[in-house]
């Protein structure tokens, strides 16, 4: 999986280093001394939280017994601006330290719209050659993917960029409600304060869950947060489409999310063919007309719950039917029940 960086001089980030483009040294077993070096890579527009929330886990893990060596490095070695203006230091260059168990991509807000700069590209390239696993916070996912190193695999990034990575990188398949993913020697996270949750999985698979949860009581996190990205709002999670007839249906998949949303009946109302408007989805939401519909109908049942009905009738008013059609979309796309998820919203109301 590599990537050509295009011809002509460019400057190089630091000293020439490895030559294949493979994982390196996978199954490794670390010896009780030996510190595994994980490497935070910075660049100018990083996102700040990206990038903090890998390195307070992290090394928390440290302060906790964990056998870690975490540093903060660049492409070149020089300081970097993150996307808030904050200048950050750092550790040196990604090459000055060898070999990487662990690099880490945080994101970055002008990734899923500007391509990735050669130097960072390039040190991407060169770094996962020989880290045992690269990882990626947020919208860092579209530097891997630019880089080839998420070609044939699942991946995630920030909810209200999946369709867009979908789009631009079809080789990849994108689970849009994933928190994290782990595909092979790859692990991608959703957005933002999902970094948290994905270095505590990586903790977790290195140290145990025993460290892993002393560092999220730590941190005064979930271990494993319950719900996933579908936790967000519908529709501001989905890009506006383009084509006026798709604005149309989905106005009114949002607005009544318990009416006749069969595929036939959606096409009919803007007289396209059932096969043109499965295609319209798929290429400007990335996703099914079906797939739409059940989060709409989630959506409409979370805000019942939240609201205090009842089990059924939230199953029953937003058009998924049964109590056990219901509870099978709550786990499928959240991870949790619905009464679970219910009393979880009367408990927070009465903590107000």
């Amino acid at each position: 999986m590599p990537i050509t960086v295009a011809d002509g001089p460019w400057p190089r980030p630091c000293p020439s280093g490895h030559e294949s483009h493979t994982f390196g040294h996978a199954g490794l077993v670390v010896s009780a001394s030996v510190k595994r070096q994980v490497v935070v890579l910075a660049y100018d527009g990083v996102r700040l939280l990206d990038l903090t929330a890998v390195l307070e886990v992290f090394s928390t893990a440290v302060g906790l017994g964990g056998r870690y060596e975490v540093t903060l490095r660049s492409p070149t070695g020089d300081p970097v601006t993150a996307a808030s203006g904050t200048r950050l230091l750092v550790d040196g260059c990604y090459r000055d330290l060898a070999p990487v168990d662990t690099l880490v991509i945080p994101g970055g807000p002008r990734l899923p719209h500007t391509p990735t700069g050669p130097e960072l590209l390039a040190a991407i390239t060169d770094a996962s050659r020989s880290a045992r696993r690269v990882a990626s916070v947020c919208t860092g996912a579209f530097v891997l993917a630019q880089a080839g190193l998420l070609d044939g695999r699942r991946a995630t990034t920030h909810w209200r960029h999946t369709g867009r990575l979908a789009r631009a990188y079809p080789s990849v398949t994108v689970e849009p409600d994933a928190i994290y993913v782990r595909d092979g020697a790859v692990v991608t996270s959703a957005g933002v304060s999902a970094g948290l949750d994905l270095a505590l999985a990586l903790v977790e698979e290195d140290e145990g869950a025993d460290l892993a949860r002393e560092v999220a009581r730590d941190l005064v996190v979930f271990l494993q947060r319950p719900g996933g990205q579908s936790q967000f709002s519908v529709a501001s999670r989905t890009l506006r489409p383009r084509r006026d007839d798709l604005r149309q249906v989905i106005d009114a998949v949002m607005a009544d999310p318990a009416a006749d949303h069969a595929l036939p009946a959606m096409a009919a109302r803007v007289n396209v063919s059932v096969r043109h408007l499965t295609r319209l989805f798929r290429d400007e939401l990335g996703t099914t007309p079906a797939a739409f519909v059940e989060s709409a109908r989630l959506e409409a049942a979370q805000s019942m719950l939240e609201s205090g009905e009842s089990v059924t009738a939230a199953a029953q008013r937003s058009g998924l039917g049964s109590d056990e059609s219901l509870r099978r979309a709550f786990l499928r796309h959240l991870g949790v029940t619905p009464s679970a998820y219910r009393a979880r919203f009367r408990t927070s109301a009465r903590g107000a």
